[in-house]
């Protein structure tokens, strides 16, 4: 069964007021367009563009539950600074703010479902900027040396005594403890006459979020700039915030984000410190699969998503997802042949597929992303227990 699916993009300050609308082929709403969801989070679960072939089910959520969300993500300015939980994490902190009674709508809860939140990205525009993980610290010391002998630079450089050193520094920052908001001004104002792209960032980041310590701790980070194509993946505890770009996001369908700066939402500061992992890591990109001609596959360490990339040669392109699906077309025009039935994919339009259709071929000239479960992760990798 394909069963065509919409929805209303998410309007969230940082969106961009053109991308998704010239993706979807639609008129500009006028308002920051920031997300585009397909799935069935409640939050925003996807539309049926015709309910006689689901008995009448109006949205996807109605007609099955997915461990997934696709989405559409287009950032003009840059995201919270963030990190989600482990599953466990989730479970424990979904149960205690339960106990306490705080509403699932609460502006200050954590923890609106019991599930982790894994996710990619994969890259579409020309340039995606993001910070994602810590980095070795001799590698941020170096770049804090560029700033010149100033004594604030300074203290925090010598703040800065080893990997194991992160947690405290940190907290110190994340704290706003004594000494922060004055670093943070003289950080930004040092780095206003440098050129290299950290400190570029530092005055992108001030423009946005004027004073917030999260300024300083990007430069404890991972930048990285993803070319099209290239895909982040970001496991439980991995520090990031996304910069700017557009991009195909898939994840784990759970709303758990534990923020840390760049936003006027509620920041937890002793559970954001429970939640991150602070091992230096490299950037955490996702190396792709080829099992086939036309065919790109990103398989995460986690079960509950994969992402194929198709774009058919001459020849059709086959693919045969591990069960339900859904399919988004980005550009051109491509038949999908099941083992029932067939649907027409243009851009901007996107499907869900019953898992019954099997192996899918897809022929004609564009591209493809299919979301689905990932059969080379039965079970949950040991870092997401």
């Amino acid at each position: 069964m394909f069963v065509g699916l919409s929805n209303t993009p998410r309007e969230y300050a940082w969106g961009s007021r053109t991308v998704i609308a010239e993706m979807l082929g639609e008129p500009a709403s006028g308002a920051p367009e920031a997300e585009y969801w397909l799935g069935t989070h409640p939050g925003s679960p996807s539309r049926i563009e015709d309910s006689v072939l689901t008995n009448h089910a109006r949205t996807l959520s109605e007609l099955t539950t997915l461990p997934f969300l696709l989405k559409i993500l287009a950032a003009d300015s840059p995201l919270s600074l963030q990190a989600h939980p482990t599953t466990a994490q989730a479970r424990k902190g979904f149960e205690r703010e339960n106990a306490l009674g705080i509403p699932l709508d609460a502006p200050n809860r954590n923890y609106r479902d019991a599930m982790h939140k894994p996710e990619l990205l994969y890259a579409l525009s020309s340039e995606f900027a993001a910070l994602c993980g810590f980095r070795p610290v001799t590698q941020t010391r170096a770049l804090l040396e560029q700033l010149g002998d100033d004594p604030l630079v300074a203290q925090l450089r010598e703040r800065l005594v080893g990997d194991t050193s992160l947690r405290s520094v940190f907290e110190w920052l994340i704290s706003r403890s004594s000494g922060v908001d004055e670093l943070v001004s003289r950080v930004v104002e040092l780095a206003a006459s440098r050129s290299e792209p950290e400190f570029e960032m530092v005055g992108e980041l001030a423009a946005s979020y004027p004073a917030d310590p999260g300024i300083v701790i990007a430069l404890l980070l991972n930048r990285v700039v993803l070319r099209p194509g290239q895909v982040l993946y970001l496991p439980a505890g991995n520090i990031h915030a996304y910069l700017h770009g557009v991009g195909i996001e898939l994840m784990a369908s759970s709303d758990n984000v534990l923020r840390g700066g760049f936003t006027p939402k509620h920041v937890d500061v002793p559970e954001l410190l429970a939640v991150l992992d602070f091992r230096p890591v490299p950037v955490p990109l996702l190396a792709p699969e080829y099992p086939s001609s036309g065919v790109v596959v990103f398989r995460p360490s986690v079960p509950d998503f994969e992402l194929a990339v198709v774009r058919p040669p001459s020849e059709p392109a086959r693919f045969s997802p591990s069960g339900e699906s859904i399919l988004l077309c980005t550009e051109g025009e491509i038949l999908v042949v099941g083992a029932t039935t067939e649907h027409r994919l243009e851009r901007g339009k996107s499907v869900y597929v019953s898992a019954d259709e099997n192996e899918l071929a897809f022929s004609g000239s564009g591209t493809v992303f299919v979301a689905t479960t990932n059969p080379g992760n039965p079970g949950a990798s040991a870092n997401q227990q």
